[in-house]
């Protein structure tokens, strides 16, 4: 096994690592929250505790999101084994989906403007 297989292994590690640490308290604590999103909270604050990125995820996770279209393919098997269940509640979904994607934009658009201006108020003059 070279050094570079061993540095993917170890960032697959943390990923899933991370991913079931989430599930196992989303689980256990019955939150209305996916553990992999949890996961992702628990991992973005081990990162902010730290102040930087390991180098293997610094490394591999870029390599990992240019294959990222194949988290997709488990969607569309699904989209097309419930098709007639989306059909009849199209509507319902499509509203859910607008009102998701909304606010996926304006969370982090209101956050970004706080951190900046909380920035300019801490630069010297």
């Amino acid at each position: 096994m070279t050094r570079l297989d061993q540095t993917v292994i170890e960032t697959l590690l943390w990923l899933v690592g991370y991913q079931l640490a989430g599930e196992l308290i989303c689980r256990s604590l019955v939150l209305p929250l996916p553990g992999a999103v949890m996961g992702m909270l628990l991992l973005f604050l081990t990162l902010c505790v730290r102040r930087g990125i390991p180098a293997s995820l610094d490394t591999h996770v870029p390599q990992l999101l240019g294959h990222f279209s194949l988290l997709f393919i488990p969607a569309c098997a699904g989209v097309i084994v419930y098709w007639p269940l989306l059909a009849a509640h199209g509507w319902a979904l499509l509203a859910t989906l607008a009102g998701a994607t909304l606010i996926t934009l304006l969370v982090p658009a209101v956050l970004l403007k706080a951190l900046l201006a909380r920035r300019r108020l801490r630069r010297p003059a």
